[in-house]
C-alpha cells in the first residue's frame, strides 16, 4: 500500500495521468457532441421517412368528407395499398374521433369505434400535427405521428386525422453500435496516450530528480556537485540556473557568516540596548547593553515575550506591542534601587516580499533627559500661574483706556494698541503653557461627542469665509486676500471628538496657513477616508518649511524663522498644542512641505464606518 502511494506521489505518474485524462476528456466531449448530433439527425430522418405523402392524405381527406359506405371501403383500400416497411400501424379517424380505417387486419374490429388516444383527439380539435417517441418494455421503442386531414382552409377544414406508428428499434440499435465503437476507440486512444505520457513524463522528470538530489546536498552544505545538462530547452536552462544558484548560495553563505560576526561585534560595542524578536514577539537576540539596562541575564530573556522582558503590563501582548510600533518610555527599578528611564523604539524586520519576520527594539537611556524635562514643565506651570492674574488686570485697564479714557490723540492710541496686542500675545502664551501643562500631567478633560466631521469642518471654514468677506468690506486698509478651496466628502463621516479642542487645532493650522500664504493664495482643505482612519489635510501656497525642520515643528517654542514668527505674533506653542490634542484623540498629526511650494498639514483620526443598525433615535 505504501509503495502504491509513493507511485501516485511521483510527478512522473501525475503527468502521465493528467495527459491521459486530458486526451480522454477531449475524446469524450467530441464523442458526446457527435453522438448527440447523430442521434438528432437520425431521429429527424426517421420522422421524415414515416411522413405520409400529401397525395395520400388528400385522398383520405376527400373520402372522409363523403361519409358513406363506399368511402369507408376506399379508405381501407388506400391504407392497405400504401407500402412503407418502416410503418407498423396506420389508423384513420374522422373529425368525430371515430376510427374509419386501419392498416392491420387484426385491428379490423376497431373500425367504427371511437378512438381513445388523447393525441388523436387533440389533433382533430386543434388541427396541428403531433409527434413523440414511446418506450415500452414489451413493444420496444416506437415513434407515433398524428397528422390532421384537411380540405381547403378555414375553421372547419379538418375532417379527420391519420395515426402512424413506426418501430425505432433498428434506429436505436444502430446508435448503440456506434456508441460501442466509439467507447472501444476511446479506450484504445487512452491506453496509447498513457504509454506515450509515461515516456514524455520520464524525459521531463529525470533532470528534475537529479536537481532534487543536488538540492539536498546543498541543504546539507555540500556545494561541490553540479547538475547534468541534457539539452538546451527550458529544463536545460533550469539546470544551468540551478548550478549558478548553487555557486551564489555558497558565496552568500560565506558573506552571511562574515556579516553575522560583524553584527555581533557592533552589537557588543553599542551604547544603546538592542533586542531582536521573532514574528511572535519572543526574544531571540539581545546585546550586553540591553542586559545591563534591564538588569537580567541572557538565559532568562531568550525565548521569552518581549513585553514581559520590558516589564510591561500583563494586558499588553508582545504581538500587539510590535504591531503598533509605538515609542514608549519604560521605567526600570534596579536592584541597586536606582530608577532608570529607557526610551524604547520599535521597528519591524521585513523580508523582500514584505513578510514580517520579527522586530527590533532599541533602548536608549533618557533618565537625565526626562528629569530635565520634568523640571522644565514644572517651571512653566508655576510661572504661568503667577503671571496670568496681573496680566489679565493690566489688559482690562488698557482696554478701558483705549476706549477713550486716554485723551492724547497723537501718541496714546497707537501706544495703547501696541501694548494691548503684546498683552494679548503674552496671555495667549500663558494660556498655551497652561494647556500644555494640563496635558502633560494628564488632567485635561476631554468632552467627547459624536460629530459628522464633514459638517464640523464646513462650520469652521464658514467662519474663515466670513473673515474674508468682512476684510473685503473694510475701507482704507489693505488686507491679505486669500481663498479657501474645499474638497470634502459627500457621505457622513462620524467621529468622536472634543469639538472645542479640535476647533482649536483647525483654527491654529488655518491661521498659520493664512499668515504665511502669499496675497491671493489658495488654501485647500480636503477630507479623505481610509478603512479605519479619516484624514483632514490643510494645504497652503506659502514659503514652505525646510526639510531639516519638518521633524521639529511640533516641538515647543520651536520656530523655523524666529524673526518672521515674532513679526506674525506667534507663540511657538500652537502646533505643540495641536499635536497633544490630536494624540489625545488617539490620532496622528504630521506635515509635508517643500520650500517655495507651500506646506500641507495632515490630521488622522480613528474612524469606524457606521451601518444602518448603528443609527439611534434621539429622545
Amino acid at each position: 500500500m505504501k509503495k502504491l502511494k509513493n507511485i501516485f506521489n511521483s510527478i512522473n505518474t501525475k503527468i502521465a495521468i493528467v495527459f491521459m485524462l486530458m486526451i480522454l476528456a477531449t475524446i469524450e466531449i467530441i464523442g458526446a457532441y457527435f453522438t448527440r448530433q447523430l442521434e438528432q439527425s437520425t431521429v429527424e430522418n426517421f420522422q421524415t421517412s414515416i411522413q405520409i405523402p400529401s397525395i395520400i392524405t388528400s385522398s383520405l381527406a376527400n373520402q372522409l368528407s363523403k361519409n358513406n359506405k363506399t368511402a369507408d371501403d376506399q379508405l381501407n383500400q388506400i391504407v392497405s395499398n400504401y407500402n412503407n416497411s418502416t410503418i407498423s400501424e396506420i389508423i384513420v379517424v374522422d373529425n368525430k374521433d371515430v376510427i374509419r380505417a386501419v392498416s392491420t387486419l387484426n385491428d379490423k374490429s376497431k373500425v367504427g369505434q371511437r378512438a381513445t388516444n388523447a393525441g388523436i383527439k387533440q389533433v382533430t380539435s386543434t388541427g396541428r400535427q403531433m409527434t413523440w417517441i414511446t418506450n415500452s418494455t414489451n413493444n420496444g421503442n416506437y415513434m407515433v405521428q398524428i397528422s390532421p386531414l384537411t380540405i381547403g382552409t378555414g375553421a372547419n377544414s379538418t375532417v379527420g386525422a391519420i395515426y402512424v406508428r413506426a418501430s425505432m428499434q433498428g434506429v436505436f440499435d444502430n446508435l448503440r453500435n456506434i456508441s460501442y465503437m466509439f467507447l472501444t476507440a476511446s479506450f484504445a486512444a487512452s491506453l496509447l496516450s498513457a504509454i506515450l505520457a509515461l515516456f514524455i513524463s520520464r524525459a521531463i522528470t529525470k533532470p528534475i530528480e537529479e536537481m532534487r538530489k543536488q538540492a539536498l546536498q546543498v541543504a546539507d552544505g555540500d556545494y561541490s556537485g553540479q547538475v547534468r545538462v541534457y539539452s538546451n530547452d527550458e529544463l536545460g536552462q533550469l539546470a544551468e540556473a540551478f548550478n549558478t544558484l548553487s555557486i551564489r548560495v555558497e558565496r552568500s553563505q560565506e558573506q552571511s557568516e562574515s556579516e553575522r560576526r560583524r553584527l555581533d561585534s557592533v552589537l557588543s560595542h553599542m551604547t544603546d540596548g538592542v533586542i531582536a524578536t521573532d514574528r511572535h514577539g519572543n526574544v531571540v537576540i539581545l546585546n550586553q547593553m540591553a542586559l545591563n539596562f534591564l538588569d537580567i541575564k541572557e538565559k532568562d530573556a531568550v525565548n521569552k515575550p518581549i513585553a514581559k522582558i520590558l516589564g510591561l503590563d500583563e494586558s499588553t501582548s508582545s504581538q500587539e506591542l510590535i504591531g503598533n510600533q509605538q515609542e514608549m518610555m519604560i521605567t526600570v527599578n534596579k536592584a541597586t534601587h536606582n530608577e532608570m528611564i529607557l526610551h524604547a523604539n520599535f521597528s519591524l524586520i521585513r523580508r523582500v516580499t514584505g513578510f514580517v519576520s520579527g522586530a527590533v527594539c532599541v533602548l536608549h537611556d533618557v533618565t537625565e533627559q526626562q528629569k530635565n524635562e520634568n523640571e522644565q514643565r514644572q517651571f512653566v506651570s508655576n510661572v504661568s500661574h503667577e503671571l496670568r492674574t496681573p496680566l489679565t488686570s493690566l489688559r482690562a485697564y488698557i482696554e478701558a483706556l483705549n476706549d477713550g479714557a486716554w485723551k492724547d490723540p497723537s501718541i496714546a492710541p497707537h501706544f495703547l494698541q501696541v501694548t494691548q496686542e503684546e498683552t494679548e500675545r503674552m496671555i495667549r502664551m500663558i494660556n498655551d503653557l497652561l494647556s500644555l501643562s494640563r496635558m502633560d500631567r494628564g488632567v485635561a478633560k476631554m468632552d467627547l461627542e459624536w460629530v459628522n466631521l464633514n459638517d464640523f469642518v464646513s462650520h469652521v471654514l464658514n467662519r474663515f469665509d466670513m473673515i474674508v468677506k468682512k476684510d473685503a468690506e473694510k475701507d482704507g486698509k489693505t488686507h491679505k486676500k486669500y481663498s479657501i478651496k474645499r474638497d470634502l466628502k459627500q457621505q457622513d463621516l462620524w467621529v468622536e471628538i472634543d469639538t472645542d479642542k479640535m476647533m482649536q487645532v483647525i483654527d491654529n493650522i488655518m491661521n498659520n496657513a493664512i499668515k504665511y500664504s502669499p496675497d491671493g493664495g489658495v488654501i485647500t482643505v480636503a477630507l479623505n477616508q481610509t478603512q479605519n482612519q479619516v484624514v483632514l489635510s490643510i494645504s497652503d501656497q506659502g514659503l514652505g518649511i525646510p526639510r531639516k525642520d519638518l521633524s521639529k515643528i511640533f516641538d515647543r517654542f520651536y520656530r523655523v524663522d524666529k524673526a518672521r514668527s515674532r513679526e506674525q505674533g506667534g507663540t511657538g506653542l500652537g502646533l505643540a498644542i495641536a499635536k497633544e490634542i490630536v494624540e489625545a484623540h488617539k490620532g496622528h498629526i504630521w506635515a509635508d512641505s517643500a520650500e517655495g511650494k507651500g506646506s500641507t498639514f495632515y490630521i488622522s483620526l480613528p474612524f469606524e464606518p457606521m451601518s444602518e443598525e448603528d443609527d439611534w433615535d434621539e429622545v
